[in-house]
């Protein structure tokens, strides 16, 4: 926003430069034949200037396209990797409630399932079917 006001002054103050020494060349005491030269002259070195001025400014947006489109790719780039490593947490947090509202209801009927089985079946005191008497 500030560049923009920057652009907009340097432009009025370049014509307001341009109309002056065109006033000023109109009122010089100088012949018909030199101020149509000085005029010329003048005329030459705007539009060189303003060609220039121009280019640059080109080359200058060009740049900043060229940035931002790096930095929208690279953060595209970030959030779909944020995506997919939330989709896989997801997926393995979803992958975990089989088991875990297996291991609930086991505990809650009694029955032992298959992933709550290997549990107690490594226990010691599950290795002997015949107690310990003393």
């Amino acid at each position: 926003m500030a560049e923009d006001n920057r652009i907009n002054g340097l432009a009025w103050f370049l014509a307001g430069l341009g109309f002056g020494a065109l006033v000023g060349t109109l009122y010089a005491p100088k012949s018909g034949r030199e101020t149509r030269h000085d005029l010329a002259n003048n005329a030459r070195h705007g539009k060189e200037y303003i060609h220039n001025r121009s280019k640059q400014v080109a080359e200058r947006v060009g740049t900043l396209v060229d940035r931002s489109k790096e930095q929208v790719s690279q953060s595209i780039d970030r959030g779909r990797t944020q995506w997919k490593d939330f989709v896989e947490r997801g997926r393995r947090v979803v992958g975990k409630q089989p088991s875990r509202v297996a291991a609930v209801e086991a505990s809650a009927t009694g029955v032992t399932t298959s992933t709550t089985a290997t549990a107690t079946e490594i226990s010691p005191a599950s290795e002997s079917p015949v107690s310990n008497p003393y």
